[in-house]
C-alpha cells in the first residue's frame, strides 16, 4: 500500500519525454518497424496488421504490447483539466494521458447504465444484441452476459495474451437458483466474458464493499478482505502487484474501479477522508447549474472521487515506468457512462444528455503517443474492434462496432467516418437517440415497461438538442418549427425537415442494430 498521495505522479519531465517533439510519432514508429511476425510462433496464427504496436528489438520479431484498461465509473468527460472545461486541476495525471497520447474527444457510451455500457464494451454490440440491455439484478426477463459471448478478452487470449480482471464486473446473470447475496459476489469462470488468468473482482461491487472495507473475490470463489484503506487504493495495489510479477506473455489487464459512481448505501459520493472538504465551493458545469438536482450538496465529493481516480492512474502509470513495461503497453483510461446528479432523471445517469452519454477515451503507448485529438465521433462498441485492429488481430463477424484505428493516421478514413452514434435507454424510460456533431434527437416510447422491455415497435419525438448552439441541453426543440435564422443552425433546412432527417437517421440505425422497423409519431407540442 503507498501510504502518501502525490499530486501528478508521472511528472512533467516524464510526459515531455514522451511527446512527439522529443519521441517518436506514430509515422515515424511505424516507418522505424520491422514487420517480422512470420518469425515469431506466437505470431504465425495472427493474421492483419501485426507488428504495428509493438516494439522493436534489432535482428528479433516485435513484440505484442500489454493492454492495461483503466475503467472509472460514472466519470463525466467534462471533470478532465486538459479537456478544458474544468478549472479545478483535479487529473493531473490523466492531463499527462492527454498531451502524450489520443484523445477522443468525442467519446459516447451506446447504452449510459453500468451494465448495458459494459457488455457494449467488452462484445462490441448493441444491448438489444449481446442481450444486456438493463442492470442484471432485475429479472423478467433476466440479462447477463452468455457464457458463449465473443470478447476482446476471448480474442486476445486465443492470441496467446493472458487476460485479467481486478474490479467491479457487472456483468454475471442473477441464475434462478442463486441467492441474491450469492450473486452479488463470486462469478463462475462462463460468466467472465474470457478473463481467465488472474481474478480479483465481485459482480456487483458496490453491493459487496463500502468506502473503506468490504469483499471480493478471487478465480476460484476464495473472498478477498479488505479494511481500513480506500477501495479506490486497494483494488490499485491489486493491480500494482500484478504489474510487478514476471510476465511470459503478453497481457491484458482491466482495473475497474467503482468510483467516482454514488455510493449505493448512502445515495451519494464517498471520497477518502478529508478530500470532500478540498473541494467545497467547486465549479459547476452549465448544464448542472440551470437545473434542480443534487450537485449543491453532492459536487465536492465527486471531487474527492474523481481526485482519487486520477491519483490511482499516476500509480499505476508509474509502476509500468518503474518495471520497464511503458513503452510496451497501450494503456487505456475510460468510463462506462456520466453523471447528471439528478438533473434529467431521480438518479444519475438512464438519460441521452451528454451528461449522461459522453464520457472520456484517452489511449496511450505504442502507436498512441501521437499528442493527437480525434474529433470524430466514436463510441463503446467500437473499442474492442479497435484494439483487436491495433494488436493485428482480426475483428470478429459478430461485433457491431468498427475499429477507429484509421482516423489516427487516414484522411481519407476521417472523411469517411460515419460521423454519428446509436444510443439505447432502457429502465428509467425506454428510449433511442442519434448524436451527430451537431445534435442529438432522441424518441421515446411513452408506454413501453422500461424494466420489462428491451425496445418497443411505438416511439414519438421527445426531444432535440443543437449542441453547438446549446452545450448544455437546456432548450428542447422537439416539435418546433421555427426557421434557421431563429435558432441558428447549421445549414437551410427548416425545423420541420431537420427532424425528419434525423428520424429517419434513427430509424435506419435502430434496423442496422437488429431492431425491427418502429413508428416514429411526429410530436406535436408546439405549433
Amino acid at each position: 500500500m503507498v501510504e502518501s498521495r502525490n499530486e501528478n505522479l508521472m511528472g512533467k519531465n516524464q510526459s515531455a519525454a514522451h511527446s512527439p517533439a522529443s519521441g517518436s510519432t506514430r509515422r515515424d514508429f511505424l516507418r522505424r518497424s520491422v514487420v517480422t511476425a512470420a518469425a515469431a510462433p506466437l505470431a504465425a496464427a495472427i493474421p492483419g496488421s501485426y507488428g504495428q504496436t509493438g516494439t522493436q528489438v534489432a535482428g528479433k520479431p516485435a513484440k505484442l504490447p500489454n493492454i492495461l484498461i483503466i475503467h472509472s465509473d460514472q466519470f463525466r468527460w467534462d471533470f478532465v483539466g486538459a479537456a478544458g472545461l474544468n478549472p479545478m486541476s483535479c487529473t493531473p495525471n490523466i492531463d499527462a494521458m492527454y498531451r502524450r497520447g489520443t484523445v477522443f474527444q468525442n467519446f459516447i457510451t451506446n447504452q449510459p447504465l453500468c451494465s448495458p455500457s459494459r457488455a457494449c464494451l467488452w462484445t462490441g454490440q448493441y444491448g438489444t444484441t449481446n442481450g444486456v440491455w438493463k442492470l442484471l439484478w432485475s429479472d423478467n426477463p433476466r440479462v447477463g452476459i452468455k457464457p458463449d459471448a465473443v470478447t476482446l478478452a476471448t480474442q486476445l487470449r486465443a492470441a496467446g495474451y493472458s487476460t485479467n480482471y481486478i474490479g467491479k464486473w457487472h456483468l454475471a446473470p442473477h441464475l434462478k437458483d442463486e441467492t441474491w447475496q450469492k450473486c452479488i459476489g463470486y462469478v463462475k469462470p462462463e460468466y467472465r466474458g474470457g478473463f481467465l488468468d488472474l481474478w480479483q473482482a465481485a459482480n456487483v461491487y458496490e453491493l459487496t464493499t463500502h468506502p473503506y472495507h468490504g469483499t471480493i473475490w478471487d478465480g476460484d470463489g476464495h473472498p478477498m478482505h479488505f479494511k481500513d484503506i480506500y477501495r479506490v487504493d486497494y483494488l490499485t495495489d491489486l493491480a500494482e502487484k500484478f504489474l510487478r510479477k514476471k510476465h511470459d506473455k503478453p497481457f491484458c489487464l482491466v482495473v475497474s474501479q467503482l468510483e467516482p459512481h454514488q455510493d449505493n448505501f448512502v445515495n451519494g459520493f464517498s471520497p477518502p477522508k478529508g478530500y470532500g472538504d478540498k473541494y467545497r465551493n467547486p465549479y459547476i458545469p452549465p448544464d448542472l447549474r440551470a437545473l434542480p438536482g443534487d450537485w449543491p450538496y453532492q459536487a465536492a465529493n465527486y471531487y474527492g472521487d474523481i481526485k482519487a481516480i486520477d491519483q490511482s492512474v499516476g500509480r499505476l502509470l508509474k509502476t509500468l515506468k518503474e518495471q520497464g513495461l511503458e513503452d510496451n503497453t497501450i494503456v487505456v483510461f475510460m468510463s462506462d457512462h456520466g453523471c447528471h446528479f439528478r438533473t434529467r432523471n431521480t438518479e444519475y445517469k438512464r438519460s441521452p444528455h451528454e451528461s449522461s452519454i459522453h464520457v472520456p477515451l484517452v489511449i496511450q503507448g505504442p502507436g498512441f503517443n501521437n499528442s493527437q485529438i480525434i474529433p470524430e465521433l466514436v463510441s463503446m462498441i467500437d473499442v474492442t474492434p479497435s484494439l483487436l485492429d491495433c494488436v493485428g488481430l482480426p475483428v470478429p463477424s459478430c461485433m457491431q462496432g468498427k475499429s477507429f484505428m484509421p482516423l489516427l493516421h487516414d484522411a481519407s478514413a476521417r472523411q469517411s467516418w460515419r460521423n454519428e452514434v446509436f444510443i439505447q435507454v432502457s429502465e428509467s424510460e425506454t428510449a433511442r437517440a442519434l448524436r451527430t456533431p451537431e445534435f442529438t434527437y432522441v424518441a421515446l416510447a411513452h408506454d413501453a415497461q422500461p424494466f420489462h422491455e428491451p425496445g418497443s415497435m411505438h416511439y414519438e419525438d421527445y426531444q432535440l438538442y443543437d449542441n453547438r448552439a446549446d452545450p448544455a441541453q437546456i432548450v428542447n426543440l422537439a416539435g418546433r418549427k421555427d426557421p434557421p435564422s431563429l435558432v441558428h443552425y447549421v445549414g437551410d433546412r427548416s425545423m420541420v425537415e431537420l427532424t425528419t432527417h434525423l428520424r429517419e437517421r434513427l430509424l435506419a440505425r435502430m434496423v442496422e442494430a437488429g431492431e425491427k422497423r418502429p413508428e416514429i409519431k411526429t410530436k406535436q407540442y408546439y405549433p
